[in-house]
């Protein structure tokens, strides 16, 4: 049953992240835009792609042998689960607004310091052995000097480490979109008290996808911010030299730009700007990528909305897209081997999952084979990138590559958080430092009303790519343009 289960994330694996069928595609391709040219140039990719492969794939089958008594000898709980202040376990902490204050709700995530407050990280050893921190992060600066009521810190994945969104001690937030499915994470709180209307804005934080996934998930905005944008002075670390980053989650557009003036003051500004430069979607050059192991449905339905904006669309080459999927695996290496540097005094503490402690070895032993490499080849995937921004304005592709999975019935386990790693098209992002956004689409499917279209800018782009999230969201039914809370 391990081997049939550990096979079948293997071939997910290999063909969601690393596709590297050249030599067919490549007579195919017709894509304007060409990265490499010459056979001398199309044998070192396949070679180089080969070894990602088999890197990975290695580090797979560490994984799973890490993970195998959490998958089968009981699930390594909390020494207690502890009763939610939220019924949907959105919150960790929760002061709600009371009647008609006018303000803008924000629920901030709990890895971000607020003054005489506990930041748990969505750890029950952190909650009960951790002080209250002496001063608030840089980034809650803005918000303090504002009209902004804070409703409460967020639930997330246990230290950040994992993509389900799910908690053992303080529960998994409800995705009010379809409670049987995951939240997405690790910012699964923020995204829930969005959705379900407990806020207006969100502050999340994205290391490898933490923000754009649970938005993904739960159907709302969310914006990952340029690497260095919004000072991390403050907020719990998991990858700070690399890859960290805080950014805003919203329903609308509108509350969208209200949360990042609150991350970034003068964006309003911008945002404006970029509204009367490019005021229509036939002003925006969009770059799309299509993921290998996307459901065609949900590549379908981002192609129906982008068509019906009015963008122009070229369509990136299969080059390019094997160079994003060996950016996605180099940048999963560094997100997993600096949760080892950041959080590696967790392990063997009471109450730290066995799961997150499991993880954390993960990235000792990431740390100790592919890190430097996926940190010396990050400098290249930057220049492509530039290359490609040199010809497009920006870059579309999903957030996720299916919906989101079920839940598991009984109990997280490793197997079910590396499938859900695998279905998330952002880690590369992260890995370049670049600016993205996640915008939900309507999807003509039984069951579950969204998919999530992401788009990728230039690196300090972000008033550009919520402009282009106003264009597409504009012809969206029931979709606000102004009226601010």
């Amino acid at each position: 049953m391990v081997a049939d289960e550990l096979r079948k994330f293997e071939s997910t694996l290999g063909h969601s992240l690393l596709s590297t069928q050249f030599s067919t595609q490549m007579e195919n391709d017709k894509s304007p835009i060409n990265f490499a040219a010459g056979g001398q140039t199309m044998i070192l990719q396949t070679r180089q792609a080969k070894v990602v492969k088999d890197r990975l794939c290695l580090l797979l089958r560490i994984f799973v042998g890490l993970f195998l008594t959490v998958c089968f000898h009981a699930c390594a709980l909390p020494l207690g689960p502890k009763t939610s202040v939220t019924r949907d376990h959105a919150f960790i902490s929760y002061s709600p607004a009371e009647g008609a204050s006018g303000k803008l709700r924000l629920a901030v995530k709990d890895v971000i310091d607020m003054k005489g407050k506990v930041t748990t990280a969505g750890s029950q050893y952190r909650a009960e052995t951790s002080p209250p921190a002496a001063r608030d992060a840089k980034c809650l600066r803005q918000a303090r000097q504002s009209h902004v009521q804070i409703v409460g810190k967020t639930n997330l994945t246990e230290l950040g480490l994992g993509t389900t969104g799910m908690n053992e001690f303080y529960g998994t937030p409800i995705n009010p979109l379809d409670r049987h499915r995951i939240p997405g994470g690790s910012s699964s709180g923020s995204a829930v008290a969005v959705a379900d209307g407990k806020a207006d804005v969100a502050f999340g934080s994205d290391t490898a996808g933490s923000i754009r996934v649970p938005a993904a998930c739960c159907g709302i905005l969310g914006l990952k911010t340029t690497f260095g944008l919004v000072p991390l002075d403050g907020v719990f670390p998991l990858s700070p030299k690399h890859l960290d980053t805080i950014g805003p989650m919203a329903k609308d557009v509108p509350h969208l730009v209200q949360g990042m003036e609150l991350l970034n003051p003068g964006f309003s500004t911008r945002y404006e700007t970029a509204k009367a430069r490019k005021p229509s979607a036939k002003d925006v050059k969009i770059g799309r990528l299509y993921a290998a192991g996307t459901d065609p449905k949900i590549e379908r339905a981002i192609d129906v909305a982008l068509t019906a904006a009015g963008f122009r669309l070229i369509r990136l080459g299969d080059r390019f897209k094997s160079q994003w999927d060996a950016a996605q695996a180099n940048g999963s290496t560094i997100a997993i081997a600096d949760g080892w540097h950041s959080d590696r005094q967790y392990l063997g503490k009471p109450g730290v999952a066995l799961i997150t402690q499991a993880t954390i070895r993960l990235g000792e032993i990431q740390s100790n084979t592919a890190y430097q490499a996926a940190l010396d080849a990050r400098r290249e995937w930057r220049r492509t990138l530039r290359r490609v921004f040199d010809q497009v304005d920006v870059i579309a592709l999903s957030t996720l590559k299916s919906l989101p999975p079920r839940k598991p019935l009984f109990v997280r386990s490793a197997l079910f958080e590396a499938r859900v790693l695998a279905l998330q098209n952002t880690v590369a992002v992260n890995y370049a430092g670049n600016p993205a956004i996640a915008i939900p689409i309507p999807l003509q499917r039984r069951g579950f009303p969204v998919t999530s279209l992401q788009l990728v800018g230039p690196l300090s782009s972000e008033a550009n790519l919520v402009n282009a999230a106003r264009l597409i969201t504009a012809r969206e039914p029931g979709t606000p343009e102004q009226g601010q809370r």
